[in-house]
């Protein structure tokens, strides 16, 4: 399944330049991420590659996939960092810092990571998901989504708004304007 991050976090189109790509695979043992993103040569998280907690202060490009109110967030972070959450029920946190295999690497303006995440981490099937990046810092932090997530402010645990991971692999597209890119 391919996933494209193209709007800001309440739905307003973003440039082409902008965008995240995400190439989801499913496999009996594990779900594998591909994306691409820009690099904002954010300042970086104090741990050096691997798990790292409360990433999402930082750069980050996150997936979240559900089944009801059992949900597993997954965050990738461009210097090799991440961050696997069990939770059930908004924001409330069974698991956290789980292991997975992760690398990436910073190639001038974009960055690319690919994570291999055991199946045994995610909720039952039939999934619904939504898959965010967020850059920036104080009044210039950028809160990116693939679905929109409206609201007064950016809130990724609204679970609602996640769109069917279907059996073929599709997700339901989200329906914006276009804009010139």
């Amino acid at each position: 399944m391919k996933v494209r991050i193209g709007s800001t976090w309440d739905g307003q189109p973003i440039p082409a330049a902008q965008q995240v790509h995400l190439s989801l695979e499913l496999d009996e043992q594990a779900l594998t991420i591909t994306l691409v993103a820009p690099f904002y040569n954010d300042p970086p998280p104090p741990l050096p590659a691997g798990p790292c907690p409360e990433l999402w202060e930082y750069e980050v490009v996150e997936l979240f996939i559900a089944n009801g109110q059992h949900y597993t967030e997954i965050e990738l972070a461009p210097r090799g960092q991440h961050l696997v959450l069990q939770l059930h029920g908004i924001r409330q946190k069974v698991a956290e810092q789980l292991p997975i295999t992760y690398a990436a690497h910073i190639d001038g303006p974009q960055w690319q990571g690919q994570a291999r995440i055991p199946v045994s981490l995610l909720p039952a099937q039939p999934w619904t998901m939504n898959a965010y990046a967020i850059h920036g810092q104080g009044t210039e932090r950028t809160y990116l989504a693939a679905h929109a997530v409206p609201g007064s402010e950016p809130d990724f645990h609204r679970l609602h708004c996640f769109v069917p991971w279907t059996g073929n692999g599709a997700s339901t597209p989200v329906k914006t304007q276009s804009s010139s890119q």
